[in-house]
């Protein structure tokens, strides 16, 4: 008997895949027909509700409001809230950050608004300013002493009318006006308004008894600097000198004196005095005043009789009864030898001493050993009453720092 069988036909693999493919199809069809006969008129609601998808209630509202809309939007912000920001803050705040500014972004500052503007100039802003880089000053030098400036810096500076808003007193303390080109009446103008002046530079100006009048109604007054200053009379300085009883140091030295002057100063100029500069009168200061001075003043520290021909060595026992005597200057007395010179060994307190134009250079060392404990001719120029070294300010004088400085 035989085993073999006929060889049976297979179906191919790609009609089995067209068969699964074709059975799917009809699969989804059905599906869709299924779905579509939803929508006929004999399918229940209940079922169609089930088939649906879930819809939102209705939102309930109160009888009558039915078709109420309520509209809201979003505050948009206000361009000019970091100004609204500011004008929140109190005036004390507001004027700790000004004191941070410079003068001129004060200035800028104060055409803002005019809340601005006053708090701008608030006195406690303007305790302290300088205005040397300042060319001209006219109406601004009444307005910056106005808003109670207390230090006041303006050397070299031409200044117009002040024009002052108000006729109150000053309250300025401490005031360089020197080297200004200035009309003795303006400079009268505000002198006039100063009764608490301590410390005042009028040098090189052109002043009148006027003016000696109204600084004679400072009695705080302690540092006065009238070097090289005319325009007074002898009188008018006596009158001064007597009511300016708290000098401490006066410098008048290269004035457009008379010999009646040099005796009004040595005569009148108070006993409590302990830094005096009344050099520059060469035939006018006579041995006669410096005797009248050191027993008028006993208490004088530095004293500058330099340019004084008539000053002779007879004026070293004179000048030994200071005790307190700690800076002379002599120089340019050519009435005195060089070699006279050694008997300051004997003034015990002596520091310094200025003796230019009396000694040669190939000499200055050799007095230099013999006098060990001096200083000799280390200070070219006097600082007495003058408000800065060498009149080199810097924003500063008589030790005083200003806050507000102008800068070109």
């Amino acid at each position: 008997m035989s085993l073999e069988r006929p060889l049976q036909e297979l179906p191919l693999l790609t009609e089995d895949l067209e068969v699964s493919l074709l059975a799917s199809q009809k699969s989804k069809r059905q599906k869709r027909l299924h779905v579509a006969c939803l929508d006929a008129e004999n399918t229940p609601q209940e079922l169609i509700q089930n088939w649906s998808p879930p819809h939102k209630h209705p939102r309930v509202t109160d009888k009558g409001k039915e078709n109420v809309f309520v509209l809201a939007r979003r505050p948009r912000r206000r361009k000019d809230s970091i100004g609204a920001c500011w004008d929140l803050l109190p005036d004390e705040l507001l004027l700790r950050i000004l004191s941070c500014l410079s003068l001129r972004d004060l200035l800028r500052t104060s055409r803002i608004c005019k809340r601005w503007h006053q708090l701008a100039f608030d006195e406690s802003l303007w305790q302290s300013v300088d205005l040397e880089g300042k060319v001209r000053l006219g109406s601004a030098l009444g307005q910056v002493l106005s808003a109670g400036t207390l230090t006041l810096r303006c050397p070299h500076t031409s200044i117009g009318e002040p024009c002052f808003t108000h006729k109150e007193q000053l309250r300025v303390q401490h005031m360089d006006l020197s080297g200004c080109t200035v009309s003795p009446e303006v400079i009268n103008d505000v002198i006039s308004r100063c009764t608490q002046l301590q410390n005042l530079s009028l040098e090189g100006l052109v002043l009148s008894d006027g003016i000696l009048q109204s600084i004679a109604r400072n009695p705080q007054l302690g540092r006065l600097n009238l070097s090289g200053c005319s325009g007074f009379s002898s009188e008018t300085l006596a009158n001064m000198l007597q009511s300016c009883t708290r000098l401490t140091e006066l410098n008048v030295s290269w004035c457009d004196f008379s010999n009646e002057h040099v005796k009004a100063v040595v005569s009148d100029v108070t006993p409590s005095i302990s830094q005096l500069n009344i050099s520059g009168y060469r035939q006018n200061l006579t041995m006669e005043d410096v005797r009248s001075l050191v027993e008028r003043c006993p208490n004088i520290v530095n004293l500058d009789l330099s340019d004084s021909v008539l000053v002779t060595t007879d004026s070293f026992p004179v000048l030994q009864q200071l005790p307190s005597l700690r800076q002379l200057g002599l120089s340019r007395c050519y009435q005195i030898h060089p070699a006279a010179l050694l008997d300051f060994e004997r003034f015990e307190g002596l520091q310094t001493l200025e003796v230019f134009g009396l000694v040669q250079d190939n000499h200055l060392t050799a007095l230099m050993k013999e006098l060990p404990k001096l200083r000799i001719n280390s200070q070219r120029f006097s600082n007495i009453a003058r408000p800065s070294p060498s009149g080199r300010g810097g924003g500063s004088m008589w030790g005083l720092t200003c806050r507000l400085v102008y800068k070109l």
